[in-house]
């Protein structure tokens, strides 16, 4: 294969990779994809580092479907996923073939000179939500007050002293790792946001598992912003008109219109700005519009989902732009 290349990494599961996959596909551009849950039983990796960089191979067992690295010009990062092996591990087997498969993936991509969505390190460094809302408000966003803690009488202070009421929500993933365990050690499949009071009992938990708790914003409605290389695509979210939505609009199978909207500049830049400023070219942000007509900030997603947006506000066409991105290898800064 020796013409420029669109690399997806992502899982078996991922209509997103799916999608975009196919408007590529139409455009006859090369594009090669890695399900990382099946790796790297499914694959055989080879590079080498030469003068100019690494050069070597890539092919799918499955299909038969290979990639020249050197042929790379552009990288989506998608969603991470647990690796699978072609035998049987032990515990320990499997710890220590988890991290060298890593290495082996990420140590070349790393060092890849093309265009990401995202980088690697951008992802990470972008991933933590208390370090967000500290630079949300530099950047000039409202933020709620938030504490994090593991201490219950502090979280029951705070909680008594929102006027508008408090909510819990988890630090790292609403999933509660579910995709992470096995489907029979799966206890829970989720956690929305959720409204908390003072002496509700399960705040002892927080002992053993800490929480992030924000003062509850009254809404009228709430906005997701999806930004793609300095493209802003916003949808407004009338979650307000479904008593299942009112705290937290991720319940997916109520129904709740989404429209497109244009945001103020400010705004609109601040979004922009705010994914950018981490090095990212993606981001999916969640605002909250106040009776009063302000915006603020709840939390950035760097590898974010778009599908059930552009599924209910069809005019917003994230995907096809998402896929020129990737074929275009480069940031096309919007005028």
């Amino acid at each position: 294969m020796n013409k420029p290349t669109i690399l997806i990494v992502t899982h078996s599961s991922d209509v997103h990779a799916d999608r975009v996959g196919a408007v590529i596909a139409t455009r006859e551009e090369p594009c090669f994809r890695i399900d990382l849950d099946r790796f790297p039983r499914d694959y055989r990796l080879a590079v080498a580092l030469g003068e100019a960089g690494w050069r070597g191979h890539i092919v799918c067992q499955c299909t038969g479907a290979a990639i020249d690295v050197e042929q790379i010009r552009s990288v989506w990062m998608r969603k991470p996923a647990e690796f699978t092996f072609a035998a049987e591990l032990s515990a320990q087997e499997k710890a220590f073939a988890d991290g060298e498969a890593n290495h082996l993936l990420l140590g070349w991509l790393n060092s890849l000179d093309c265009f990401f969505m995202s980088h690697p390190t951008a992802l990470r460094a972008a991933g933590w939500k208390c370090e967000q809302l500290v630079r949300a408000r530099r950047m000039g966003f409202i933020v709620p007050p938030s504490i994090v803690a593991n201490e219950p009488g502090a979280a029951r202070t705070f909680i008594a002293n929102a006027n508008s009421g408090a909510i819990y929500k988890t630090l790292s993933t609403p999933t509660l790792a579910a995709e992470n365990v096995a489907e029979g050690d799966r206890v829970a499949g989720g956690l929305h946001t959720t409204m908390v009071e003072p002496n509700d009992l399960d705040l002892e938990s927080i002992e053993i598992l800490p929480g992030l708790f924000q003062h509850y914003i009254p809404k009228s409605y709430e906005v997701r912003v999806t930004v793609v290389a300095g493209h802003v695509f916003a949808a407004r979210i009338d979650s307000q008109s479904n008593d299942r939505t009112r705290v937290d609009f991720r319940h997916f199978d109520a129904e709740v219109a989404y429209d497109p909207i244009e945001l103020p500049k400010s705004v609109s830049d601040n979004c922009r700005n705010f994914v950018t400023s981490y090095g990212l070219t993606y981001g999916a942000i969640d605002l909250i519009a106040r009776p009063d007509g302000e915006y603020v900030f709840l939390e950035n997603n760097p590898v974010g989902q778009f599908v059930f947006v552009e599924e209910l506000a069809p005019a917003l066409r994230i995907t096809e732009c998402v896929a020129n991105v990737l074929i275009e290898g480069r940031q096309p800064w919007p005028s």
